[in-house]
């Protein structure tokens, strides 16, 4: 099994749909996925904002695609820093198992990674 290693850096469909999808195309194929939302694309995990997307013509509905992430084992975590940076309450956030943790536990988590993205 491969771990991929993903990160999400920004506010714009742009940069969470290639999220969405390739994390939850990386599940399909067993592969372990660990996502890191940095606080510019926070927003993405709070209640209600996946929904604003709609469903961009030609790509899969992002909910769902959030969705198949959590329910394939998918480990999604927010950086701390959005909490005060973005003025994040956990209690907002659109899943319980989004975990919030700083970038050095990520980064340990994720050193046997041999796929990595950002976006």
């Amino acid at each position: 099994m491969s771990k991929m290693a993903i990160t999400c850096n920004g506010d714009t469909s742009a940069n969470i749909m290639p999220t969405l999808i390739m994390a939850s195309s990386g599940l399909a194929l067993d592969n372990e996925v660990v996502i890191f939302v940095c606080p510019a694309g926070a927003r993405w995990m709070l209640k209600g904002e996946l929904e604003t997307l709609g469903t961009p013509k030609g790509l899969p509905n992002p909910v769902e695609l959030f969705d198949t992430i959590m329910e394939l084992g998918g480990k999604m975590i927010l950086c701390e820093l959005a909490l005060e940076n973005k003025g994040v309450d956990p209690k907002d956030l659109r899943d319980e198992r989004i975990k919030i943790t700083s970038a050095p536990p990520f980064l340990l988590e994720i050193d046997d990674a041999n796929i990595t993205f950002s976006f």
